[in-house]
Order: C-alpha cells, then structure tokens, then sequence
C-alpha cells in the first residue's frame, strides 16, 4: 500500500534571518547536475546564474543526466550554451544515459493504468510539439537551433567527477540536483561517503501539493518531473546521509517568465540575453530559482523542515513525494529536508535580468 502524504500543519517556519550566511565570506563550490535541455529554458539559465556570480559561486562544473532530452544531445546543448555565454572554459561531464529503472515502456505502461504525464520529456513520443523525439533512439541527436558547439565534453564521467569533488573538497561541495537524480543517486551507491563528504544537496522537485493545481493551473507544471522520471534515484538520493538538504519544489511555480520579462532581457544586448530573449518560454523559473538560493540565500524568505522520501512502488502514487512530521515518520531511511515555501520573485527576477548581462569571466 503507498504511504498517505502528510504535512505538518505544525511544522516550524524559517523566516528570512535564517538562510542567511554572512561568515561565509569564500564562494561557495557548487557542481551542478542537470538536464540541461535548451537552447534556453530554466535549465540553462540555471546555469547562467551560478556563471554570472563569482563572487558567491564557484562552479566546479557541469554534469548531465538524462531528463528533460537525452544525456547526449543535451552535452551538445550546454556546451553550445557555454560558448554563447562567453563561459566554454567551464567543463562539461555527461553522466548516465537511462534512468536506474523507468523506461519508455514502464511509463507507457502506467499511462494506460492511471492517466496521461503531460511532460516525459526523453521519452516524449515523437510527434510531441515541435516534433523530432524520439524516446527509443538514446544517443540520436535533435538539432540545436543555435548551432554546434566547437567544445567537447570531458572524457570523465559526470558520476566519477562528482565523486572526485567531494573527495577533492570534503565538506565544501554544494551538489545543486536540477534535474532527475540519476546520477546523485549512482554517485551514492557508487562510494558510500559520497552524500557525507558533501557540504549540503539543494535540489529542484519534491512538489507536495501539485495534485489540485493540475486540475486548476497547469498540469504540465505540476507533475513533478524531476521525481517522476526516475523515482528510484530520488528515493536513493533522498535517503542519503547528507549533512542538509534543501528542496525547491511546489514554490518554484510562484515566480514565471511573462513578456515583460523577455522584453527586459532582450534589452540587455548581449549574446546570452539575445539567445534567451528568442527561445525562453513562459514558464515558471524552476532551476533558476534553486540556482539563486546558491547565490543569495536570502531569495528563499520561509520554509518548513520535514521527512521526506519517494513512492517507489509502481502503482497511482509512482514518484510521488510523502512528507511527513518528526512524530509521524516511518524511520525507514527518510532525511530531514528545509523545504522552501515563499520566495522574494521581485529579488529573483532581478537576478535573472542581472546574470543575462553576463558575457564571459573577464567581463
């Protein structure tokens, strides 16, 4: 039987003082894992926020997973990014190619049981607008209508890096989880110090009252696709022994792309802004928002700590997150997660705006 979602209607609210980090003076170091799918789009501009802010970030690097495309062709992607963004020094590490055991066939499967995913991503049919997936042909590569990248991808794999960093790192390495949690959850099974070496694991999903807001805003947005797509990975991830774990999940749908703000970046002027001005979407600025927390913890203004975990049995509940209270939870491996609530969209937006101004490390 699947656990029944619990929130604490007591649970104790974090107010602004508390994200605030004023001693940490060094920039934080921060590998970012991610379904990098673009030419622009929240997972990108993720990206472009840590790059934009050195001052507060250090990217280490990039790792990718298959999400929102395929592992390859979203290389292809960021690396393109990178290089529009005056950034293509920044090393790129594909990761895992499938998630750990979801499949085209399985999510076909639970579609005809308990209803339709309006977002598979990778395992999007072909004919899904604009067309040209193909959910059975792994290492095919959609064309990027903002060219090919001249850079390459690291020899190394993105799972090894990780790993590499932390042990390189201990303690200091912020892993910023954006998209499925493939590879957080291969490097966790692959070295058991991986989560305790580790500064903290902030990640983007973990949506615990989306179920309503299909039916009345957008489905699309609240389907909880980073969980969804594998579940077992953020079941392992999540049950990890990390030192804190923060989720941006139901709140990321607060702060959303309109015209006014693509007006506002395409009067920025420079190459990124252009590239961003004529793809972006209005959509909710998911990854973005988790990026900002790395750059200014104070963009995250409430939250509440609870026990969460991942529905992992392939039934109506299949990558649905339970949260629960520490008087309620099953003790069954579950982590203390700060799961953002509000967010400052004025500060984010103008973080946005600001980091399109970015235009390569010497600028």
């Amino acid at each position: 039987m699947s656990r029944l979602l619990k929130i604490a209607a007591s649970a104790t609210l974090l107010l602004l003082a508390t994200f605030a980090d004023p001693a940490n003076a060094e920039p934080k170091l921060v590998v970012e894992d991610n379904d990098f799918f673009g030419p622009a789009g929240s997972d990108m501009q993720s990206a472009l926020i840590l790059l934009a802010n050195p001052g507060a970030v250090k990217v280490l690097g990039f790792t990718v997973v298959t999400g929102d495309a395929w592992r390859d062709e979203e290389t292809q992607m960021l690396l393109r990014f990178l290089e529009i963004a005056g950034a293509a020094e920044k090393p790129v590490f594909p990761g895992s190619v499938s998630p750990l055991i979801n499949n085209k066939a399985r999510m076909t499967a639970w579609e005809a049981a308990y209803g339709k995913i309006p977002w598979k991503g990778a395992f999007n049919d072909p004919g899904y607008p604009p067309g040209g997936w193909h959910p059975n042909d792994p290492y095919k590569i959609m064309v990027n209508p903002a060219g090919a990248p001249k850079a390459k991808p690291q020899a190394e794999n993105g799972i090894a890096y990780m790993i590499r960093m932390v042990h390189e790192h201990p303690h200091q390495v912020t892993i910023l989880a954006a998209g499925p949690m493939t590879n957080v959850a291969l490097a966790v099974r692959q070295d058991p110090q991986f989560a305790s070496l580790a500064k903290e694991l902030v990640f983007m999903g973990g949506i615990v009252d989306g179920n309503m807001r299909q039916v009345t805003d957008n489905a699309d947005f609240f389907a909880d696709f980073n969980m969804l797509f594998d579940p077992e990975a953020a079941h392992i991830a999540l049950t990890a022994d990390w030192a804190k774990v923060t989720c941006f999940g139901t709140v990321t749908m607060k702060t959303r792309v309109d015209q006014a703000l693509i007006d506002r970046v395409a009067a920025v002027g420079t190459p990124v802004a252009a590239l961003i001005a004529k793809y972006v979407e209005k959509f909710p600025l998911w990854d973005e928002l988790a990026a900002a927390y790395l750059v200014d913890p104070t963009v995250a203004t409430q939250a509440v700590d609870g026990y969460m975990d991942i529905e992992i049995e392939h039934g109506i509940n299949y990558g649905l997150v339970h949260v629960w209270p520490e008087d309620y939870r099953p003790h069954a491996g579950e982590r203390k997660v700060s799961i953002v609530t509000d967010v400052d969209s004025k500060k984010l937006t103008e973080m946005f705006v600001k980091a399109t101004a970015f235009n390569g490390p010497a600028h």
